[in-house]
């Protein structure tokens, strides 16, 4: 079990930096969560990894403007 597993749709996950390559190695546990699962767009491409997120992918590329939006909806926070 992960915690993508007790994940609601109310909760948000936003993987940056190197926490991007989560969704490349283990992509079944984007594909069950039920939150709202959202990259920095521009840690994909800085890594150049656009394409190798799987197309049937829920989750979402999001810019840092988008991110701090993301902060201000979603509270508490937390760091893994």
């Amino acid at each position: 079990m992960t915690i993508f597993h007790i994940l609601q749709k109310k909760d948000a996950v936003v993987l940056w930096q190197d926490g991007v390559l989560l969704a490349i190695k283990y992509p079944d546990y984007f594909a069950k969560c039920k939150g709202n699962c959202m990259i920095l767009k521009q840690d994909i491409l800085a890594r150049n990894l656009t394409a190798l997120l799987p197309q049937s992918s829920k989750i979402k590329l999001i810019s840092i403007e988008e991110l701090v939006g993301i902060t201000e909806n979603y509270l508490p926070q937390l760091s893994l």
